[in-house]
């Protein structure tokens, strides 16, 4: 049955959904349509393709308001990430409306929007699924590991002064800091407090080891969310979903990437994880930085991760508060630890 919509003109988000969780809509008709809902996409899982649509969205770090904004995200995110994923992300597809107000993917008619193509990854091999069901293969950490550091050794460095680099911690402190504490989320003060003073000593306290960084050429164009849902273990390890809405958010210090994708896997109960990517990390580039660094970098990003946790209480259920609540009370609980660690 052909799925008809009444004008090529604004077509709501919710009929374009509707229309990507029918097998029909798809070539070859598949099996089945798996959908998962993010903050910023819908996905849509076939038996051996993905799709992913982005939301008609703008927030303070991206606009997807627009079909050509859309687009433009699309293109972006298949280039940035055949960085890292090579083989897996396929190009980009129209959605589109013909004379009749039928609806094709990768059809005739005018586009209403974009869809990112990639193939299947296998669930079993996320490194985020093999931690949760115990069989990490420490050889394909390695060689995840070994990947990264090739990655991060031939990035072109981006230039930064000495100050706005540290400026740019200043305010992510403040801004984490700020939400943390607003009243309704009803998080406990001092041990935020504790965390922000701790962060903010310690940048004043260790210029140079922030101006170090800079002055060795580390800074560069990233992955920018580097999470254990995002790192396949197949070979050869591939790894997806880079951030590319917000060109910023990717500028990073390697050592703060990777301190990153530790605390994430600390998180969900694998430190080790992220002490044989490091041990990696340092034999392969000779770049070996300082620990009290790499515990800052964690606990600023484990306070970030607090704050994004706490904000979907904005924008979810009240059934599901209480695990977004003691998700961020978890990464807090992490903050305070390697804040703690800043002191000795």
């Amino acid at each position: 049955m052909a799925f008809t919509v009444n004008s090529t003109v604004d077509i709501d988000i919710s009929t374009k959904v509707a229309f990507l969780r029918q097998s029909a809509s798809y070539p070859g008709h598949p099996s089945g349509i798996d959908v998962i809902q993010t903050h910023m996409s819908w996905v849509f899982l076939a038996d051996r393709l993905v799709y992913k649509l982005k939301k008609p969205v703008r927030f303070e770090f991206l606009d997807f308001s627009t079909l050509e904004r859309r687009h433009h995200d699309c293109l972006e995110e298949v280039r940035l990430n055949l960085r890292l994923a090579q083989g897996v992300y396929l190009g980009v597809t129209p959605l589109t409306v013909d004379a009749a107000g039928r609806l094709h993917l990768d059809g005739e008619g005018e586009p209403v929007d974009w869809l990112v193509k990639m193939r299947r990854l296998p669930r079993e091999s996320m490194l985020d699924h093999a931690i949760t069901t115990g069989r990490v293969d420490e050889a394909r950490v390695r060689a995840f590991a070994q990947i990264l550091a090739g990655f991060y050794q031939h990035a072109d460095p981006v230039s930064m002064t000495l100050n706005a680099y540290r400026q740019r911690f200043e305010q992510e402190i403040h801004a984490n800091t700020t939400a943390l504490s607003e009243p309704g989320y009803a998080l406990p003060h001092r041990q935020i407090t504790m965390i922000k003073q701790a962060l903010q000593q310690f940048l004043s306290d260790k210029p140079e080891l922030f101006d170090a960084r800079i002055k060795g050429q580390k800074i560069v164009e990233a992955h920018g969310d580097l999470r254990p849902e995002h790192i396949c273990l197949i070979d050869p390890p591939v790894i997806i979903d880079c951030l590319e809405f917000n060109r910023a958010l990717r500028i990073l210090d390697p050592a703060d990437e990777l301190a990153f994708l530790a605390l994430e896997c600390e998180h969900a109960g694998a430190p080790h994880i992220g002490e044989i990517v490091f041990e990696t990390y340092r034999q392969l580039t000779g770049d070996d930085p300082a620990q009290s660094l790499v515990c800052f970098y964690k606990a600023l990003r484990a306070q970030l991760r607090a704050k994004l946790s706490i904000r979907h209480l904005d924008d979810h259920d009240a059934g599901e508060h209480d695990k977004w609540v003691q998700r961020a009370s978890d990464y807090l609980q992490l903050a305070e630890h390697y804040a703690g660690k800043l002191e000795e």
